[in-house]
């Protein structure tokens, strides 16, 4: 889903000039100018659009800290942030200002003396956030790498999944392959879903289709004894029976032996990526 521009019309030259560059980079941006016609609820429509947003550029300038439609679209995207727990707010310093109390903690992409210095770090603040193929999962006593990978294999279409699995203070990791390998009729459906609703759309059809099975008839845990891979293989079908995936989860411990086993567990993986992904698209992950 697009990123959302909150700021002040009387900074719409720059604020025109950074969407464009967001564009060109291949970020979906949110801007009222852009995308209101004539007849639209402004309450109604902003609303949503704030609600269904990755994120909230948050363009801080003298105009924009003393609007009032700004400061509530502010208060919209911190309340959002609260109840995600996740960064929801971005500030974008155009010039000095009176900062808002939320931004003076925060880290922000200065665009007072150099455009695109500002750009670069923004950019790299935006991918975090709107990349639903890399995510990192962090827990109390250790945090998950993932990432999605996909092609075509003799015709078909494949998704990999990988998960780095990194405990605080053991001196192991361990890591999770999984396959999906799509058959011909499935594989219309992908090239369908990316035609119509574009790729990541359709790789999350496929990922929801794997969390589906896994949460509703098994619960899927690897014991690691040893070095040695631990294999699980099985078929799903998709909303229809003619739509079918053959699966592949392989789970390997690696680094020093402890003398202990190590249970990993799969659903809970599958269920992470499938919520990262759902979020990041601003899908319900009951989808």
């Amino acid at each position: 889903m697009p990123i959302f521009i909150s700021y002040s019309h009387k900074d719409k030259v720059f604020v025109d000039k950074l969407a464009l560059q967001l564009v060109r980079r291949n970020v979906n941006v949110w801007v009222d100018r852009w995308e209101l016609s004539v007849g639209d609820s402004l309450l109604e429509k902003v609303q949503d659009a704030v609600d269904g947003a990755s994120a909230l550029l948050v363009i801080l300038s003298k105009n924009s800290v003393e609007s009032e439609w700004c400061k509530k679209e502010l208060s919209s995207g911190l309340l959002r942030e609260l109840e995600e727990k996740r960064v929801v707010v971005m500030p974008v310093m155009l010039e000095d200002c009176n900062v808002p109390i939320f931004a003076r903690g925060k880290m922000y992409a200065d665009f007072r003396d150099n455009f695109d210095d500002g750009l670069r770090v923004l950019m790299e603040g935006v991918a975090k956030i709107t990349n639903p193929s890399l995510a990192r999962f962090i827990e109390p006593t250790y945090h998950t790498d993932y990432s999605i990978d996909w092609g075509d294999v003799n015709g078909d279409f494949a998704i990999i999944l990988n998960f780095i699995q990194i405990p605080a203070k053991q001196p192991y990791t361990c890591l999770t392959n999984i396959e999906i390998l799509a058959n011909a009729f499935a594989t219309d459906i992908f090239h369908k879903n990316t035609k119509e609703n574009g790729l990541e759309e359709a790789k999350l059809h496929i990922l929801g289709v794997l969390n589906k099975y896994i949460s509703f008839h098994s619960e899927l845990k690897a014991i690691l004894a040893d070095e040695k891979e631990g294999i699980f293989r099985f078929k799903i079908n998709g909303s229809s029976k003619l739509e079918k995936y053959a699966v592949r989860i392989g789970v390997r411990r690696l680094g020093e032996d402890t003398g202990r086993d190590i249970l990993v567990n799969v659903t809970g993986l599958v269920a992470e990526s499938f919520n990262h992904m759902s979020k990041v698209l601003r899908k319900s992950a009951l989808n």
